[in-house]
């Protein structure tokens, strides 16, 4: 792999990211406003004796997804109808190359976006007890998921099918991966949201952010498969044009 290349890649990317002022506010503001609102007003069964202490790592699973996959997803698929993409095709970038710069810039948005929101959950009161490593290894291997799926649709699907589709999934993905209210309240549904990569996100977060200890075995395989399946789907399917 090229890495000058790369490392220009990611540069523009993030740049890119950055100026596209209304999707940044969206993937920003969405998370933060859904943290305070169900922190103060509680219509929600969190299982804890302070909402937030349940609402933080799981709102931090739901902005990974949303910058990683709806983000991404959308504005790559837009890129390749806009023919954008087909230009980069025609220099020596190769699709590893872009796909790796995008994967990586999504990373730089979300160290922006966790701090933003470990800010917020901790005037709310949130005090965690981290395993900051495992936390850490987790948020990485749910971006490199999340972003594969979402390069998966943008590479494959036309760009409004693609609007369509991320919102889609991100909005079932919110409702039975574990984000807003524990797993087990989904009754026979929560054995199948586990091997969702949102589910397995939230779960690692709550107990590396909120009992300092590791997430089960099978978050870490669901995670770790995720990360590898959903990147090599897209290497292979994506598209220039």
């Amino acid at each position: 792999m090229n890495l000058r290349a790369l490392r220009a890649q990611v540069a523009a990317e993030t740049r890119m990211t950055l100026e596209r002022g209304e999707t940044l506010l969206v993937t920003l503001g969405i998370p933060i406003v859904l943290l305070v609102f169900f922190t103060l007003v509680p219509v929600l069964p969190t299982g804890t004796h302070h909402r937030v202490d349940f609402l933080a790592p799981g709102v931090l699973a739901l902005a990974v997804m949303s910058t990683a996959m709806v983000s991404l997803g959308i504005a790559t698929a837009f890129e390749r109808s806009y023919g954008v993409l087909k230009r980069l095709g025609a220099t020596p970038l190769g699709r590893p190359v872009l796909l790796t710069a995008k994967i990586v810039s999504v990373m730089v948005v979300e160290i922006i976006q966790v701090a933003l929101l470990v800010g917020v959950a901790l005037a709310l009161g949130w005090r965690p007890h981290p395993a900051a490593g495992l936390a850490v290894i987790a948020v990485l291997l749910a971006t490199i998921a999340f972003a594969g799926i979402g390069l998966a649709m943008a590479g494959a699907l036309r760009a409004e099918v693609t609007l369509a589709v991320a919102n889609g999934v991100y909005v079932i993905l919110l409702l039975i991966g574990g984000v807003l209210f524990p797993l087990h309240e989904l009754g026979g549904l929560a054995s199948f949201a586990r091997l969702l990569p949102t589910a397995a996100l939230s779960d690692a977060l709550h107990l590396t952010l909120g009992a300092g200890s590791s997430a089960p075995a099978q978050a870490w395989i669901v995670l770790a498969l995720w990360a590898v399946a959903a990147p090599t789907v897209a290497a292979f399917s994506f598209k220039w044009e």
